[in-house]
């Protein structure tokens, strides 16, 4: 047997994620080798689920490191936190990796550990790569959306597997270059808050057509197949039909056995924060966040509900009419929380100094991920149209579907109140747009109450530009006649 290296990428992390991107690429003529932590894990995986195709096993990580061509390329699927960090050391000092070698790290580490990696590998002549990679265990193992970035060098030596191994859309492969540092764990982190935000949505919606119209889970189903069948066509309205569909042994619906208390792993709250350090106003992935925080306050809930009051839906009217306003206010919440997301990905950008591609962000969204629909074909073509597009609510195809969809919207976020029904994505998706929408909002009012209390000064509105009050002066003034003239520091919270 030939002593040189066999293996054209190598894997680390034998959990369900990385045995289905190993079977992949296997699929589309690549040697794997593959490495796990609990050794153990190799040789039974090498005896299923990878028998008789071109993956070998390593024994340790200089031996895995050994049968990698040169310049080796590899995944870490690993917990995201310490266990990348050891492994790189591992990688380094056990398996004498070299300069020129890349490593791409494919799990959901925090974009800022992302950053500090690049940069400590670089020194070393080693190549990192931060990857977001979604779609589940399906999608690892027939076509992930695959978003790449950190140190460009290795962007050519590593398209053709990522590339190969990822979803296509219309011929296109969802897997192209994001930019420098962490902009590949940032899109993905972002792409993980807006799924938040996707499936927050579609739970109110469920929650007004089982409480506000009574229908049952059969009708809900057929709902949504509609639904899937139009401009919400997506992965996550697909599953919610067949969740919906879906009868235990005895015929109860199995989603009402679940206990009603999410879950969330911190992508979706890295995002919120994400957005108040930048002063983005991401208003809905937030919300997203709070109810899934206010879910799992279960117990308090159940006593709440014996002690406070509030309305017992009614519904009245045409209520096939009423689905329709429902199906336009998800579409339009969805706009909504997808334009936010852009626009965090943009101050993102200029914050960070990264030359980030929207249309291709767009694009590698389209197929494999969980968030993936028809719409986001939309947002390709919106963005491939105009790269510079300041929001997506003012390309002429949002515009146009929000404005339609406006009435319908309304009124489903007017009768969650009356009926007593939460909808705060909903909500606060309808409170941005007419926020965004405003052009005086009474922030003038609060630039009055700091100044009062605490003299932290205001700006005029160019119309009222005078000697008395100059262009781009920071002014203070004596509300009380008390106070003396000394004014705070202003500052951008």
């Amino acid at each position: 047997m030939s002593s040189e290296p066999q293996g054209d990428f190598g894997l680390i992390g034998l959990a369900v994620m990385g045995q289905n991107l190993i079977l992949n690429m296997a699929d589309h003529g690549f040697t794997v080798v593959a490495f796990n932590r609990t050794v153990s894990k190799v040789p039974h995986f090498l005896a299923n689920e990878a028998k008789g195709k071109s993956i070998i096993g390593a024994t340790d990580i200089k031996d895995f490191v050994s049968k990698l061509k040169k310049p080796r390329r590899l995944m870490l699927l690993v917990q995201a936190g310490q266990a990348v960090d050891t492994f790189i050391e591992a990688l380094i000092n056990e398996g004498g990796l070299e300069q020129g070698d890349i490593i791409i790290d494919g799990g959901n580490s925090h974009f800022p550990d992302t950053n500090r990696r690049a940069k400590y590998l670089a020194a070393k002549g080693i190549r990192f790569v931060g990857t977001g990679v979604s779609g589940g265990e399906e999608g690892a193992r027939y076509g992930p959306s695959i978003m790449p970035g950190g140190n460009e060098e290795a962007w050519p030596y590593i398209k053709d597997v990522l590339q190969s191994i990822s979803a296509q859309s219309d011929g296109e492969p969802c897997c192209q270059w994001v930019g420098d540092d962490g902009s590949g764990h940032y899109v993905k982190m972002v792409h993980n808050g807006i799924e938040y935000g996707d499936m927050q949505l579609i739970t109110e919606a469920y929650d007004i057509m089982k409480r506000g119209l009574g229908l049952s889970h059969k009708e809900m189903g057929d709902v949504f197949a509609k639904w899937n069948k139009g401009v919400l066509d997506s992965f996550l309205i697909e599953i919610t039909r067949d969740i919906m569909y879906k009868e235990d042994d005895d015929g109860t619906p199995i989603v009402e056995k679940i206990l009603d208390a999410a879950g969330q792993k911190g992508t979706g709250k890295w995002t919120a924060i994400n957005a108040l350090d930048l002063g983005m106003p991401v208003t809905l992935i937030g919300e997203a966040v709070f109810a899934r925080c206010l879910s799992s306050l279960k117990s308090e809930r159940t006593r709440a509900a014996t002690i406070l009051e509030g309305p017992t839906p009614k519904f009245e009217g045409d209520r096939e009419q009423f689905l329709e306003d429902l199906e336009q206010a998800l579409y339009a919440s969805k706009i909504i929380s997808y334009a936010q997301g852009f626009m965090l990905i943009q101050n993102a950008a200029k914050e960070y100094h990264w030359k980030l591609n929207k249309p291709e962000i767009a694009l590698m969204w389209r197929g494999g991920c969980i968030i993936r629909s028809v719409f986001l074909k939309d947002i390709t073509k919106a963005y491939r149209n105009n790269p510079d597009l300041e929001n997506l609510l003012f390309d002429d195809f949002f515009t146009k579907a929000i404005h339609k969809a406006q009435p319908g919207w309304r009124n489903v976020v007017s009768k969650g109140a009356l009926w007593g029904i939460p909808t705060p994505a909903f909500s606060t998706a309808l409170s941005f747009y007419d926020g965004y929408r405003t052009k005086d909002l009474p922030a003038n009012l609060l630039q009055a109450q700091r100044d009062y209390f605490g003299a932290h000064t205001f700006r005029v509105k160019p119309e009222y530009i005078s000697d008395k009050y100059p262009e781009g002066k920071d002014i203070h003034v004596n509300w009380t006649g008390r106070g003396g003239n000394v004014s705070a520091s202003t500052y951008n919270a």
